[in-house]
Parts: C-alpha cells; sequence; structure tokens
C-alpha cells in the first residue's frame, strides 16, 4: 500500500529482527564512545574507547615505510599506469599481491613453517566477506555451522583469540572432521599478533591428504598491520572446487587494485617484513603486560593472555549480583560514571556473568594509563565500601 494510506511496504525479517546486535551493550558503548569521546587537552573526562580491537602499536613502521617510498603508493609513470589501476583486474586478486601475501602468511607462521601457493589465495574485502563467501560455498539453507567456542562476538560467531590453539586441540578438531566429514573454517587473523614465547601452530601446520580438502583458512591484515580501513582479506583453500568457485563469486567482495599494488610492495619487502612482524609482537607484549599490571594493582584478574589485541577481564568481585543482569549494571557505570567503553562478557555470548573484554592496542600509553588509573580508583572505591558493608 502506498505511504498516502498511512502503511509502508514492510521489510525484511533481517531488517527488523534485533538479532543483529544493533541494540546491545557492546553498539551503545560505542555511541557513549561517539558522542563524547576522551581527548587529554579538549575532553579530558571524556569516554575513553576500548572496546576497538585495532592495532595501532605498529602504525609509525608503516608510515616510515611509506615516507621512504613513495613510490609504493603512486600510480605509477604514465596514463597507462592509470588505466591499469582503473580497469577491472583478476577477481581473486592481482598476481604479485597474492604472492607477496603469501610470503607474508608464511612469515608470521613460524618463519615459514607452513607453505601457501598464491593461486589458492582468494582476495576479499575484509575476512568478513571471506568467512560469508565460504558459507555461501560450503553450506545450504537449513546446513548448520557448528563454533567451537566461547566468548564471541554478539554480532559475530567468532572466538575471541586471548589464547592460542594448542597441537593438541587442532590435531583433535582434525580428527573430528574426519571421522564427521565436515568442513574445517580456520579464522586466523590475529596469527601475527600473537606476542607469546609459546610454540603456535596453524591449521596449516597439520593438513594431511586425507583432510586437505574439507580444510579452508581465513586471513586479513586488519589486525597484524593494523590496516581495517583498507579492506583486504584473504580466503585460503586447499580444496580446487572451493578455490575455483570462490574466484567466480569474489566480485561482490574485490579489493581495490590501488590498494593490492601498494600492499604488494610493502609486502615484497623482505627486510620490511621481518622488522616488522617482529617489532610488532614486541610492541604487543610490552603493551599486554602494561594492561595486566595496571589490573594487578586495581586487585582484577584477567586470563593469561598469548595473543590478540585485548584482555578477558573478570569483575565478578565488583559486581552487586553475580548475574548478567548484575554484569551489566556494573558495565552501565563503567561506561556512564567511569567514562569507559568497554565490553561486558554478555555482549560476547559469554556463558558466565562477570567478564569483560578490554582492547589495549587502539590508544597511546598516555590514554591507556588514564584508562588504568580511573578503573584501579573505581575498584579500590567499590571494594573498601564493600569491606565498610
Amino acid at each position: 500500500m502506498s505511504k498516502d494510506f498511512g502503511i509502508e511496504a514492510p521489510l525484511s525479517k533481517i531488517a527488523v529482527s534485533k538479532a543483529h546486535g544493533e541494540d546491545s551493550p557492546y553498539f551503545a558503548g560505542w555511541k557513549a564512545y561517539e558522542e563524547n569521546p576522551y581527548d587529554a587537552v579538549d575532553n579530558p573526562n571524556g569516554v575513553i574507547q576500548m572496546g576497538l580491537a585495532e592495532n595501532q602499536l605498529s602504525f609509525d613502521l608503516l608510515e616510515e615505510y611509506l615516507e621512504q617510498h613513495p613510490e609504493a603508493s603512486s600510480w605509477g609513470s604514465g596514463m597507462s599506469s592509470f588505466r591499469e589501476n582503473a580497469l577491472f583486474q583478476d577477481y581473486h586478486g592481482l598476481q604479485t599481491f597474492r604472492e607477496a601475501m603469501a610470503s607474508f602468511m608464511e612469515k608470521i607462521r613460524a618463519g615459514g613453517r607452513s607453505k601457501f601457493d598464491p593461486n589458492r589465495i582468494v582476495l576479499t574485502a575484509g575476512a568478513t566477506a571471506a568467512n560469508e563467501l565460504l558459507t555461501f560455498i560450503l553450506a545450504d539453507p537449513g546446513d548448520a555451522l557448528l563454533v567451537l567456542e566461547r566468548p564471541a562476538m554478539e554480532n559475530w560467531s567468532y572466538h575471541l583469540p586471548c589464547t592460542a590453539a594448542s597441537l593438541s586441540l587442532l590435531q583433535d578438531i582434525i580428527l573430528f572432521i574426519s571421522d564427521k566429514n565436515i568442513h574445517l573454517i580456520s579464522d586466523e587473523i590475529y596469527f601475527g599478533c600473537a606476542f607469546s614465547s609459546t610454540n603456535l601452530f596453524s591449521i596449516s601446520d597439520l593438513i594431511t591428504d586425507a583432510v586437505s580438502d574439507q580444510i579452508h583458512i581465513v586471513y586479513s591484515l586488519s589486525k597484524d598491520l593494523g590496516l581495517p580501513g583498507f579492506r583486504v582479506g584473504a580466503l585460503y583453500s586447499y580444496n580446487d572446487r572451493v578455490v575455483k568457485t570462490a574466484r567466480r563469486m569474489s566480485s561482490f567482495s574485490l579489493v581495490s587494485s590501488q590498494t593490492q599494488k601498494l600492499l604488494a610492495f610493502m609486502l615484497s619487502d623482505e627486510e620490511f617484513t621481518v622488522n616488522y612482524i617482529k617489532k610488532n609482537r614486541e610492541r604487543l607484549r610490552e603493551r599486554y603486560e602494561l594492561v595486566v599490571e595496571g589490573l594487578k594493582e586495581a586487585g582484577i584478574e584477567c586470563l593469561k593472555g598469548e595473543a590478540g589485541l585485548f584482555c578477558w577481564v573478570n569483575m565478578e568481585e565488583l559486581m552487586d549480583d553475580k548475574t548478567q543482569e548484575g554484569e551489566l549494571r556494573l558495565w552501565k557505570v563503567i561506561v556512564d560514571e567511569l567514562k569507559l567503553n568497554i565490553s561486558p562478557g554478555s555482549s560476547c555470548c559469554c556463558s558466565e556473568p562477570g567478564w569483560f573484554r578490554i582492547c589495549f592496542a587502539n590508544m597511546s600509553r598516555e590514554t591507556l594509563e588514564v584508562a588504568l588509573r580511573r578503573l584501579k580508583d573505581f575498584a579500590h572505591k567499590k571494594t573498601k565500601n564493600i569491606y565498610l558493608c
């Protein structure tokens, strides 16, 4: 019916559903930050963003490289070079970039223990697009996806990677998919953000001919290189039919030619990539240790981390009621009074109340110290009041 009759055309069930999580505390915290962002000079009492898993710790290394190599971001010489960038390229990505990406993926995995074939890489506009592409290729309507672990983001079904998967766990997964004859999607977007001395294993380390057709890897440069705005993801499959189908379907999520050329230039530089991987991991470890020490001073425990851009923190002792409702009341105090946007465990599908996600790599050290001081003052005051009661 026409709007003139007071009836609007209906939207889809997805559009009107609350399942997308936009009304959850996860997004409410973001809104609080956007309306009142912290600035050390202009707004020192503003909200500090600790709900964004973004890696800004090694941005200076990227900026320095591009300043020293301006040719990396140029069109090239002549109008023919501009034309080459402007027109359609291979749907699954430029050969030079796929080669550079394969090399980078090898370097962050124990210095090349796993080998990647550039011709099995299909580039996508971020890891989310790669996951979606694989879902359409591997599953039919009515099929189910098994998520191995919680917590996970409310609007995504991903494991929050604070710890690295052990070799025995990966071996068990391989046995399981072999026994059940099902596919495995291994999302490894944080592999270059591992900062522990513990041996790390990729699912690619355990590939055998018996299960190779069932294993698919998703990767991106959003976390390891800190380039979420570039929208660069990759689907890697050992299954020929999956690769072929992904190439045909990838036209809906292409990466711009100019982005590919810039990153191909950068990631082809052996000296730069080796130095970047080393320094990025060192900085992440130092930042993680700073957060753990700050939380310890506040009397707050966190899960021991080995990788990633955040800590999984237990604030159960600061809750007035050890329920999901009590968790949300504490979260509201933290956002409204402490002016810290952290994510409550319930918005990450955590089954146990009292856990919170705190991101630490998306801000300066000085800003992080302000955030930890706010949290410490609150925790000490809260604990003192509990004892007085």
